[in-house]
Order: structure tokens, then sequence, then C-alpha cells
């Protein structure tokens, strides 16, 4: 299948056309390298630096021929949607809207979506599934529920089949794909920062929780499980759309956890600073992942914290600096 990548010069995104690749598709990417990294998208796959509200998008479509598009160019951090509001409804529901209407356009019926469980909120119930309310407490996760009712609409207008994916935290890394943010805010990169001396201790918001060690539990999935997700949905793109959640299992992972096994894995002994609980962070967000198993026979191979951490903390290694400075949004 020819397949167009949104942002996929991202972290998330990188894997997901390596994924594509090694399944027999042919991808094309555009990014318009705000957050992503030119060098983070492997040859041979074509790169096209510009933003998807842009008006030649529906002449590329066809020109490529594609068959399917993995939109996952847009904002995501929380507390930035906090102060920034309008930038993501911008960035996350305006342009999505005008990949829509290309999409429509050019014909292009088929779409994988990368949400996030975000949509939730403060869920009543752990795992969350996919039945359960959607209540989001912050600008994120609105516009990720906002594109998916709109997507509902598509679909009974003008015949849209898509498969929305919504999940909590990719982690780890491929051999040359991996998390690199300026600046960082997600607890593995930080952590592993911390282990290689960049930063001089991680913070630790709030370990008065009522969970097993009074620190908050979070769903890590591997980013190669992740985007094998994304791909295998392509198969799911028949007959009706779906929508799937994709967690770890289980109990989750606590942020000691985490930071005990990059103790483990990386030799070393890592400060940690206990602060005050940040406003809004659950106690507990796990995924159910029951039915996205059951339906398309996802199976996550490389869910072992341990191993997850130490692809990270190898790619780490590897490019201390992150990517090169003339792959950002300066060049």
């Amino acid at each position: 299948m020819r397949v167009l990548v949104t942002g996929g010069a991202g972290y998330i995104g990188a894997v997901v056309t390596e994924e594509l690749i090694r399944m027999g598709h042919v991808a094309t990417v555009v990014d318009d390298l705000s957050k992503g990294h030119a060098k983070a998208v492997a040859a041979p796959i074509e790169l096209l630096r510009f933003n998807i509200s842009d008006e030649l998008l529906p002449k590329l479509l066809v020109e490529r021929s594609i068959e399917a598009v993995i939109h996952m160019a847009g904002s995501s951090l929380v507390g930035e949607s906090v102060s920034r509001p309008a930038d993501y409804y911008h960035n996350n529901v305006v342009t999505t809207l005008a990949l829509l209407n290309s999409m429509r356009i050019a014909g292009v019926g088929k779409l994988v979506f990368s949400s996030s469980a975000a949509v939730y909120g403060d869920p009543a119930n752990s795992p969350i599934e996919e039945t359960d309310p959607t209540e989001p407490t912050n600008p994120y996760g609105e516009t990720k529920l906002v594109i998916e009712r709109a997507l509902r609409w598509h679909e009974k207008a003008y015949g849209l089949r898509y498969v929305s994916l919504r999940y909590f935290n990719a982690a780890g890394a491929t051999d040359r794909s991996g998390e690199w943010h300026e600046p960082e805010s997600h607890i593995i990169p930080l952590v592993l920062q911390a282990a290689a001396g960049i930063r001089p201790v991680i913070e630790l918001f709030g370990d008065d929780y009522p969970t097993r060690d009074g620190t908050c539990i979070r769903d890590y999935i591997h980013v190669i499980d992740l985007a094998y997700a994304h791909v295998l949905a392509l198969s799911a793109l028949g007959d009706r759309s779906s929508i799937y959640n994709l967690g770890c299992g289980g109990n989750g992972y606590s942020v000691r956890e985490v930071i005990e096994s990059a103790n483990r894995v990386t030799g070393t002994q890592i400060r940690t600073r206990i602060c005050p609980r940040r406003a809004g962070d659950p106690a507990v967000l796990i995924a159910s992942s029951s039915k996205i198993k059951t339906e398309l026979g996802w199976k996550p191979n490389h869910q072992d914290l341990d191993h997850i951490i130490e692809s990270a903390w190898r790619w780490l290694k590897a490019h201390p600096t992150g990517y090169s400075p003339e792959d950002s949004d300066e060049d």
C-alpha cells in the first residue's frame, strides 16, 4: 500500500515509517520539521517539507497515488496545551480538518489517526476501556476528541474509513530512531539524561499518591510495538471504522519503578528530588488493549521495562546530542 505519513520525521512517526517499509509498504513523509528531524527519516523514504494544511496537498496525494494516510502531525504536550490552547486548536484541529478535506478532494478514503488516551481525562476505571466516558481535562485531549468526532461524521457523509489509536506513553528506541525533544518533558529520556550526566537530578512530582510506592503509575509502550499497531491498523480499514486503546497491560509502571529500571540498565544511581504534586496528575493511567488484541491480533513483543529503557539508553549513548542542528526547524 502507498501510505502518506504526516509528522513522519517525529519520534513515533519515524519508527512508523521504518515499520511500513519492513512490512512491504511504500511510505512518503510530510513534515514541516517544526518538531521533527530530517535525519530521522530513513532512506529511501521521500521526505516532503511542508504543512499538511498546504493547498498543494491534494495534488501530492494524487501524484504519489496515495491509498491511505497515517496522521501523526500535531502538538502533544499537555502542560503546553493549557497555556497555549489557541495553538493546539490550530495545530491539531484546523490543520487536521484541512488534511481531511485534501483527502476527500484526492479520493483518499483511508486514515489511521494517532489519537491519545488523554481523551478519557481522569478516568474512573483502570484499566481504561474504549467504552469508558471521554471527558478530557486539558486542551490536548480535547483536540484529539474533536477530531475523533469529526472522523465519525466524515465516515457518515463521505465514506471515510478510519482507525483511531488511543495511547499514553511511547518509549524506547530502534537502532536509528530515538526520542529527542527540546525541551524534554517525558520521564524516560529525562531519567536517562540524568544517568548520562546531562541533567543533575530528576524531580518526582509527588510521592504520596495511593499507589504501591506513592508515585504515579503510567503506561509505557515500546515505540516498535506502537508503530506495529499503526501499520497493522491499515489492514482494518475495510468495511467499518474502529477505535482502539494501546496499553502495556498489567499493572503499569510507577515513576520510581522507571528510575529503578534505569539504575539497573545504566549502572548508575540517579539522584531524585521530591517536589509537590502537579495539578491534574491522576494517580493511575493504564489503558486496556484487549480489543485490538482480539480484533487485529496485535501482540506487543517489547514490553519488559528494562528492555524498553535499555533500547533508549543505547540510542542516547550513540546520539548524546540528539539529532544534528541542521536537521531542526532552523535549516
